[in-house]
């Protein structure tokens, strides 16, 4: 079901954004800051590219609504289904509650399907139960290959597809709209990143247009400027 921005105040509409950090150089410091951002904003989850920070992130989380994120073979996705559910397992141990984990591009491009399909469930089940993403960098795939990549995804039980990791070119429209359409009426939900300047603008049409979640580094300056984007008709009138 499509996120209802009509039904959505400024404080409610945080839940439509994972809260994400990305550089090389964060520190503790930085980290524990984002996460009080996050909260501040009452953002869905503060996610990290990999699980280094978890205890951190858990530990100032503690007590929110907040989802816990770490990042799994982030950001190339090209290392071994074993490292990969193995990374899986030990996020989850530490702390994690949502993993955005990222598909091999390489073989999809080689058309090895049954290697990203058993790949897929064994993330699934290293996940534990806990909530899974699947990064599959639309930039480098044709309409087709997202379109595979989402059906995959939905046949192993995965909760989400992520169009990007944020480290390269972001989404289209275009590429976003075979996410949503193929994924319409299934168990499996559409998350943009890697949303392009004029970022407020971009992230909401990407709402209007099916997507169920946002993941960025600009989640408070994009809730910033919900109010605004409401004056002038990008987001919809207030209706309660």
């Amino acid at each position: 079901m499509a996120v209802d921005l009509s039904k959505m105040t400024k404080k409610e509409v945080g839940k439509c954004f994972d809260y994400a950090l990305l550089p090389k150089t964060l520190t503790e410091a930085e980290i524990r800051e984002g996460c009080r951002e996050a909260i501040k904003y009452n953002c869905k989850a503060f996610c990290f590219s990999s699980s280094y920070w978890t205890p951190v992130v858990k530990e100032e989380l503690e007590g929110t609504d907040l989802l816990i994120g770490a990042g799994i073979s982030f950001p190339f996705g090209q290392q071994t289904s074993a490292v990969k559910a193995f990374e899986t397992e030990e996020a989850v141990k530490m702390g994690a509650t949502v993993l955005d984990n990222c598909m091999n591009v390489g073989n999809m491009k080689e058309k090895k399907y049954d290697a990203i399909k058993q790949e897929f469930k064994d993330y699934v089940a290293a996940a534990q139960g806990v909530l899974t993403k699947m990064i599959i960098e639309t930039c480098f795939l044709t309409d087709d290959e997202i379109r595979i990549a989402c059906e995959l995804a939905n046949e192993t039980g995965i909760d989400y597809v992520k169009s990007s990791t944020g480290q390269f070119e972001g989404p289209t429209m275009d590429q976003v709209m075979v996410m949503i359409d193929t994924l319409k009426g299934t168990d499996t939900k559409v998350k943009v990143s890697g949303v392009k300047f004029p970022r407020p603008q971009n992230a909401y049409a990407f709402l209007r247009a099916g997507a169920d979640l946002i993941g960025t580094r600009a989640a408070a300056d994009i809730i910033d400027h919900f109010d605004m984007m409401r004056e002038i008709g990008i987001v919809p009138e207030y209706e309660g």
